[in-house]
């Protein structure tokens, strides 16, 4: 949001999925975390990787997320297993191209939650 930290995506997307996990729910504020995944090779920092935080749930299974010191914006983390890069579908400025794919622990999805499907659409602001 600050524009402090940018970066780019280099490499192939895997996956792109909504979660709908407690811990996702928490950190997003949202009904859940939309959710890219490159490999570790995929991601390129232009600027500001040193202004980037993480802070790493020490729970099982670890849960981690990185954000932007400055400005709190969320950026690309790395998996739990080390072996990709999860980004944040919000954090691009362009259209990844790929559409999400599933939704898990659609179980445990928050009890207020309404398919986005099922709800009215505007334009813009109503009223």
């Amino acid at each position: 949001m600050c524009g402090r930290v940018r970066f780019r995506v280099t490499g192939e997307l895997l996956a792109f999925q909504y979660c709908h996990c407690s811990r996702c729910r928490r950190l997003t504020g949202s009904a859940h975390a939309a959710n890219l995944f490159t490999p570790t090779d995929g991601l390129q920092w232009l600027s500001g990787e040193e202004a980037v935080s993480t802070y790493v749930l020490d729970a099982e299974p670890p849960f981690g997320t990185a954000f932007c010191s400055n400005c709190g914006c969320s950026m690309p983390s790395r998996s739990s297993s080390g072996k990709a890069w999860v980004v944040p579908a919000g954090s691009l400025e362009q259209d990844p191209g790929l559409r999400p794919a599933r939704s898990i622990f659609h179980a445990s999805r928050a009890p207020w939650y309404v398919e986005v499907s099922d709800l009215p659409k505007h334009d813009e602001l109503p009223g």
